[in-house]
């Protein structure tokens, strides 16, 4: 697990302006908590910062007055255009706790299903799990290309790296594949059952034409 360093300072808490004045500065406001202490007012260095979250950091390492700790990267909030992060909320912890984080999910293949004309519809990016704060995975890869038309890809399926343990519930739907538009379950098997029917007689008709007019099958 790697963990990005970022530099900060302490900071006065204040309201709206005073964390515009921060952020004019290169710097993104945020709070320190947890472990029954009480909240601690910092300010970050928003380039280290970005620089963490594009590469999925969940730990940082906060360099500030000399001092270096750790702390987990509990919550983000960005602006209007979700692009700018604009305020950080960090947690203490001890590198012996379990934690809760969201990773980001990686698909790996393509369904047989969107081969077949489907699409395929992510319904979660990233899965909530618990697990030791030196084993957050930095994503969780899924080979998906066994669904299939109308297939949907659970929760409870999902192979999860050593000691991470999923939050979601076994049954909630991750990703599924869709039929091409305008195409219903029922069509779908018709459609099925008729190709399966109608295999003899094509070869059938195949002979009667060969033998008729001497054109291959």
């Amino acid at each position: 697990m790697d963990i990005a360093e970022i530099q900060g300072e302490a900071r006065q808490p204040g309201g709206r302006h005073a964390n515009e004045r921060l952020r004019r500065r290169g710097l993104i406001p945020a709070v320190i908590y947890g472990h029954n202490q009480a909240p601690e007012h910092v300010a970050l260095s928003r380039h280290d910062t970005e620089l963490a979250l594009e590469h999925s950091a969940h730990v940082i390492k906060l360099k500030a007055a000399g001092a270096e700790t750790q702390y987990l990267i509990k919550d983000v909030q960005y602006d209007h255009l979700q692009k700018t992060p604009i305020h950080v909320d960090l947690m203490r912890v001890d590198i012996t706790e379990r934690v809760e984080v969201r990773v980001p999910l990686h698909f790996r293949g393509t369904p047989k299903g969107v081969a077949s004309g489907g699409s395929l519809v992510q319904v979660v990016t990233e899965l909530h799990v618990e697990c030791p704060l030196t084993r957050i995975p930095e994503e969780i890869r899924v080979h998906i290309e066994h669904l299939d038309l109308n297939d949907t890809l659970l929760a409870g399926t999902i192979e999860l790296p050593l000691d991470v343990k999923s939050l979601h519930k076994p049954e909630d739907v991750v990703a599924v594949v869709h039929p091409p538009r305008g195409t219903t379950k029922a069509e779908m098997a018709e459609e099925g059952e008729d190709a399966e029917g109608a295999e003899p007689e094509v070869i059938g008709k195949g002979k009667e034409e060969e033998e008729g007019d001497g054109d291959g099958a």
